[in-house]
């Protein structure tokens, strides 16, 4: 199967673009039709990488609005996990295929996942067609029993992967936090991450409470924790990395490890700023995130540049910090780059997950420099097509099934708010 986009923007210039199997094949400032070929009218219009979410819980979409206005470990203990005990396979199946549809329709294309019945976020994306990292995720609470069972259904979720796998779902591993999972956990994942080559993505530093908590229980910071017991190394992200001092950062360079910082999350629950720019100065990739649509309370990407763009400048009192360019780089090839993947960005080999976006909206008027109205006045409801390994997932804004999902999805939080 092949898609011919022609005279659609891609650095300021007018070119067709050729897409075959799942790979670009061909940019050219003019391409001529294959025979078959699914043709794609791109005036008015520019191509973008699809932008990559590197943190999210994408079935919490059907949490949305349900909790809102707390602190995070009064938000988690006293409404969300109780509510998440809930949750069943089916649920999960049909709130990840919901927030697939909120991605396709606001420009993501991948998106890194941490949540709860694994099988049922395969499916979802199994059909809906996007890209993801789903993690086998264990909060064993320090429970010995429990941590027992948890690295049992990891294995087995594992096993089940590698037979039924998926070239757009990578297998990864998600450890809570710190805070909700023990040491020999810890070790353990780490260990099975380097047998069977995986990567790792938890939650870290994100609120002062988990450091506090972290110097009284083990006497180190949590990054000299996770160093002290042999978990940090380049296959190894975080999320969030709001309250690190300038030594952990300097060991997460030095060992490789990336953080994707998620503004609208940290601002939402008060949890603070991450420090973009000292991050960067110690050589730690940095990737972009909504986080859950629990804690954010959507997910769109573009609002997420947006943010993270001026929460730097402010925390700086910088206005040069963090410029359009580099945080449109962060939420497209440098998630890429996170995740080893072959995406993120528009060039001839690469895979094809790309967005259109809608030039003749009023916020790309007049039109003096369209990465800087894509970051600081576009929003993912502009996006106009939207293209995951080279199939198209929404054209000229429709997406087929979308009204069930959305019903589906509906009736499953009813019953688990209940």
């Amino acid at each position: 199967m092949s898609i011919l986009i022609q005279n659609v923007l891609l650095a300021d210039q007018s070119t067709d673009l050729l897409i075959e199997g799942n790979r670009i094949a061909r940019i050219a400032p003019e391409i001529p039709e294959p025979s078959g070929a699914t043709l794609i009218d791109g005036s008015h219009q520019a191509i973008l990488p699809g932008l990559h979410n590197g943190h999210t819980h994408a079935a919490m979409v059907l949490l949305r609005g349900y909790a809102d206005d707390m602190p995070l470990h009064q938000w988690l203990t006293e409404k969300i996990w109780p509510i998440e005990a809930k949750m069943t396979e089916e649920s999960v199946y049909w709130g990840t295929k919901l927030a697939c549809v909120e991605m396709i329709r606001t420009g993501t294309t991948f998106f890194n996942d941490m949540y709860w019945h694994r099988q049922g976020s395969v499916r979802a994306v199994t059909e809906m067609g996007l890209r993801a990292s789903l993690a086998g995720v264990v909060i064993d609470l320090f429970d010995k029993a429990k941590a027992r069972e948890q690295r049992a259904e990891v294995e087995n979720a594992f096993a089940v992967a590698q037979e039924n796998s998926c070239d757009r779902i990578q297998f990864t591993l998600g450890p809570h936090a710190i805070y909700t999972v023990s040491e020999a956990s810890l070790r353990w994942i780490a260990e099975f991450a380097t047998q069977h080559d995986l990567l790792i993505h938890t939650h870290l530093s994100e609120t002062q409470k988990e450091v506090d908590d972290c110097l009284a229980q083990h006497g180190v910071r949590p990054v000299e924790y996770l160093e002290r017991i042999g978990f940090l190394g380049s296959r190894v992200s975080f999320g969030h990395g709001i309250w690190l001092d300038e030594r952990e950062r300097a060991i997460l360079g030095e060992r490789g490890c990336a953080i994707v910082t998620n503004p609208c999350a940290n601002m939402k629950l008060g949890s603070g700023m991450f420090a973009f720019a000292d991050t960067a100065k110690a050589g730690i990739p940095i990737g972009l995130g909504t986080d859950g649509t629990s804690s954010n309370n959507n997910l769109d990407l573009f609002e997420e540049m947006k943010f993270a763009a001026l929460l730097e400048k402010v925390r700086t009192m910088d206005p040069t910090a963090v410029p359009a360019a580099e945080i449109l780089r962060t939420a497209t090839a440098e998630n890429a780059k996170i995740f080893r993947l072959g995406s993120g960005v528009v060039e001839e080999g690469a895979l094809a997950d790309l967005i259109l976006v809608n030039l003749r909206a009023l916020a790309y008027a007049p039109g003096h420099n369209f990465v800087s109205d894509a970051v600081y006045s576009g929003t993912g409801y502009h996006v106009n097509t939207t293209i995951c390994d080279g199939k198209i997932l929404m054209r000229d804004r429709e997406i087929p099934g979308e009204e069930e999902i959305r019903v589906k999805a509906i009736e499953c939080s009813g019953f688990l708010t209940a």
